[in-house]
């Protein structure tokens, strides 16, 4: 069939549940008491894109905390950190095969505590982090065995992971009573294990310098001013040592909490020798935090954090750095979370709108603590089962392409809206929360740009290479028929039971779990005719994409 042409100003109706009418009395006010049904407006401007990510923009962590690591009186680590997790643990396993790659940052908190046993380290090798009350972090220094190391870099290899390394920053350094650690670096220790790495050929993505010290810094601060000599260092190093080994890994610093002023010294300082700022994210507080959910479901509250990565970003901009933006590290609530809110279906909200917000202000990486480990892993620290996050992640990563393209909603505050061209596929993905308890919306989609929106129907036999591709990404089944251009798909995400503090997720009603075999499930959408509308039911995630939408920013 010929091309169809529909100008600027043309909106259709996208929508979740076809069983959910469309004949309801609507509310111009958006929330409504005693909930109801509200109508509310997605404007996306598809002419060019507003940011770029990374094709494996979800990162997850694994940190170096011990058992004895407890927080509020709890002690939720657990063996699930880098020398103590069960490489064998099949579900492990396939929950990092399932992305296909997943980025995984190693470092935390401990990081600089660590001492490498290479064969030419002359420091001895402690019992790993025994608990020292008065020792920085509470703890003594641990060791990482090289035989450890081997069996790490062999789990890597067969899950297919791509690995983000935090180097210990603090060796060489006087920790000073005023809080600042000085003096240059001593990388002869890092050194060794960067030679030990390449020399045994495991693949590092990426070179992390130091967790933490930055700003004000968690237990010490290093100045900007020698973090960029440190960082030229650790970037010569990698030089020298990756020299005739491809590819060479990326080099990224500080890995802390952002600092506007500490920041922008680093990036006018390090033009060269720099490829990532990092920066952590617990914008919630502490885990023993009683409000966690109500802060979760104010938009207010959510939208404060833009103002870390605007800042973020107007310095890369204006400074000649060619580094770009990372979230290194971020859990949320600090101190490990807190049960039942940061590993349960509410966190959800929060975590994909960071993705969300993250994306339209040019991040290129983000990186959720933990994959497992603590109340705020994807996975659960003592059956590795997946929480509802891990799901969220999977979707994301499947569905949201590179290009980030600028959405407003009017409407209801408690809509949050994201759209991206969408990821191997065409059209569009987006990608609708919903925050309220009660108020059903309808959402209408516009474009308010100038440019056309082609809608193609291609040839079965084209239709037909997709869906088989579709299939190797895990998100349809092989039973499918091959469905029309005027079709979308749908990723319907709600609580089990409607309790926000489950950790059940639902998939379009069909609870996600995994099989006998500890396979992850498949993530099949709904198909929903073009000409029925969005219905956001309350306390739900939508992922939609539209495939017959493709604006210049996604051609």
């Amino acid at each position: 069939m010929d091309s169809e042409i529909w100008r600027t100003g043309m909106c259709f109706w996208v929508c979740l549940f076809g069983f959910l009418s469309f004949n309801h009395c609507v509310s111009s006010e958006g929330e409504g008491i005693g909930g109801g049904t509200t109508e509310g407006l997605v404007r996306i401007d598809g002419k060019e894109p507003i940011g770029k990510i990374d094709e494996d923009f979800v990162c997850a962590t694994l940190d170096w905390w011990p058992p004895e690591k407890c927080d509020y009186g709890t002690c939720s680590w657990g063996k699930a950190t880098l020398l103590n997790l069960d490489l064998s643990n099949t579900i492990l396993s396939n929950a990092i095969k399932a992305f296909s790659p997943l980025k995984l940052r190693l470092g935390g908190t401990l990081q600089d505590k660590v001492i490498y046993d290479t064969e030419d380290n002359k420091e001895p090798c402690p019992v790993p982090f025994v608990k020292n009350t008065t020792a920085m972090f509470g703890f003594n220094k641990g060791c990482l065995p090289m035989k450890r190391w081997d069996e790490l870099n062999s789990f890597f290899l067969r899950t297919g992971a791509k690995i983000i390394f935090g180097l210990n920053a603090l060796p060489g350094r006087t920790l000073k009573s005023d809080g600042f650690a000085t003096g240059a670096w001593d990388f002869t220790n890092a050194e060794s294990f960067i030679r030990y790495t390449v020399k045994h050929n495991y693949s590092i993505a990426g070179w992390e310098l130091g967790n933490e010290l930055c700003g004000r810094g968690i237990g010490t601060t290093v100045t900007a001013s020698q973090y960029v000599n440190d960082t030229a260092s650790l970037h010569k190093i990698v030089q020298n040592v990756y020299k005739g080994v491809g590819p060479r890994p990326l080099i990224l610093s500080p890995g802390g909490f952002f600092d506007a002023p500490w920041f922008k010294e680093l990036a006018d300082k390090t033009t060269t020798s720099l490829d990532a700022v990092t920066h952590h994210i617990y914008n919630l507080g502490p885990g023993v935090d009683q409000h966690l959910i109500e802060k979760i479901l104010d938009p207010a509250y959510l939208d404060g954090i833009a103002n870390t990565f605007r800042s973020l970003q107007n310095i890369l901009k204006t400074s000649a750095t060619s580094a770009s933006a990372w979230v290194g590290e971020a859990g949320g609530a600090y101190n490990s979370g807190h049960h039942l809110v940061t590993d349960a279906f509410v966190f959800s909200f929060w975590y994909l709108d960071q993705l969300g917000m993250s994306a339209s202000y040019d991040t290129k990486t983000y990186c959720r603590q933990t994959l497992i480990g603590g109340n705020y892993g994807l996975l659960n620290t003592t059956t590795f089962v997946p929480n509802p996050d891990y799901y969220s992640a999977l979707l994301w990563h499947r569905l949201m392409g590179r290009n980030v393209l600028s959405t407003r909603f009017a409407g209801p505050k408690k809509i949050r809206a994201y759209t991206h061209c969408a990821k191997q596929s065409k059209g569009i993905v987006v990608l609708l929360i919903n925050l309220h308890n009660t108020t059903i919306v309808q959402a209408k989609v516009a474009f308010n740009s100038t440019w056309s929106l082609r809608h193609r129907h291609k040839s079965h036999k084209s239709h037909r290479s997709h869906m088989q591709k579709k299939h190797h990404s895990g998100l349809r089944s092989s039973t499918e028929r091959v469905r029309g251009d005027t079709e979308r798909e749908e990723y319907h995400l709600t609580p089990k039971d409607g309790n926000i503090q489950s950790q059940t997720m639902l998939l379009n009603g069909n609870a996600l779990n995994l099989d006998s075999s500890g396979n992850i499930p498949t993530l099949e959408p709904v198909f929903v005719n073009s000409s029925q509308p969005i219905i956001v039911a309350p306390f739900s995630i939508v992922f939609v994409h539209i495939p017959y939408v493709v604006p210049p920013a996604c051609r």
